[in-house]
């Protein structure tokens, strides 16, 4: 009886204690610790209105410039692409809005587009390869010969390239015979859309990545499967330019990215990762133009991006023989 009075009493001293250190803890520290806070507050808030300051004047010294830009663009572009072709390729997840924005400027660089071609998920879907590489084999010119190593969308980029651009000026806005019925094919298959008339071969193309990286475990193989396109594209005509934004350019899935990071194809195919941009669109008509002229390169402001711009080339007046590398 007498251990657990005690040990009763020691608890009771021992809450009481905590109680009275807490009671005059607090009373003698409650106008330092108020103060500090109240300091700190301020402070922080201060600090965040400068930052909104500072992000507000960005913005408008960002609003300015694309205004200046997009009201010089058609001067800036003028004539840059006259005579030239111009084949638009949108990707699943591509934005419509920049596609109709760099379209605009292709129209005022002179440039004709000839059509536009929408790839569907489908024509990414893995469990499509059977269809893809069935439609190939029956629709492929016997010339067309593919590597050991071609995949399914190395080898449908190709005959699809075939149909759709050419590097023989003397080729261009005709048809190619020997590739007939590859896009009814493609469409009725429901791996593409087509609007206009593509069929009446560019000499040049136009990609637009999507807006968001492909997630998942196969995000890196359908980003590969879109540098395939890509490439085939530029193989075919005059020089591909593959256009997006920089949002996600470090992000494994990211088609910009995966051509950047592919060593041999980013010295054939243009990447501007600035197309939602006034600047961008400007841009991307340069890279054209240095893809006729027989280079390529990586622009914008993103991870991998070789400058902002390319440098001034003198462009053929008609698409080279050889695909812009």
């Amino acid at each position: 009886m007498i251990d657990f009075r005690y040990h009763l009493v020691s608890i009771v001293a021992i809450f009481l204690a905590l109680a009275v250190g807490i009671i005059l803890g607090t009373t003698l520290l409650q106008d330092p610790a108020l103060d500090l806070a109240k300091r700190t507050s301020d402070e922080l808030t201060s600090a965040n209105n400068g930052l909104r300051a500072d992000l507000d004047a960005l913005r408008g010294r960002q609003a300015g410039n694309d205004a200046f830009i997009t009201a010089r663009t058609p001067q800036m572009v003028a004539s840059e692409l006259a005579g030239q072709r111009v084949l638009l390729v949108e990707t699943p997840g591509s934005s419509t809005n920049v596609r109709e924005a760099a379209q605009q400027v292709l129209d005022e660089a002179g440039a004709k587009v000839s059509g536009r071609v929408t790839l569907t998920e489908k024509f990414l879907d893995p469990e499509s390869k059977g269809v893809l590489d069935g439609l190939v084999d029956q629709l492929k010119p016997a010339n067309m010969v593919f590597p050991a190593t071609a995949t399914s969308y190395d080898r449908a980029a190709s005959l699809l390239a075939g149909a759709l651009v050419t590097n023989d000026p003397a080729q261009a806005g005709t048809a190619n015979t020997a590739t007939a019925g590859v896009l009814d094919a493609f469409e009725t298959g429901g791996l593409l859309n087509v609007e206009d008339n593509p069929a009446e071969r560019a000499t040049l193309a136009v990609m637009f990545a999507p807006e968001k990286p492909f997630e998942g475990e196969t995000a890196e193989t359908l980003a590969g499967a879109l540098v395939s396109v890509a490439d085939g594209f530029d193989a075919a005509g005059g020089g591909t330019v593959l256009a997006g934004t920089a949002a996600n350019i470090a992000l494994p899935g990211d088609l910009i990215g995966a051509v950047r990071d592919d060593g041999e194809v980013s010295k054939r195919v243009s990447t501007v990762d600035t197309a939602d941009m006034p600047m961008g669109r400007v841009v991307m008509v340069y890279a054209l133009r240095e893809q006729l002229a027989g280079h390529a390169g990586q622009y914008g402001i993103g991870k991998g991006a070789t400058g902002a711009l390319p440098a001034a080339v003198t462009p053929s007046p008609t698409p080279s023989a050889q695909s812009g590398s």
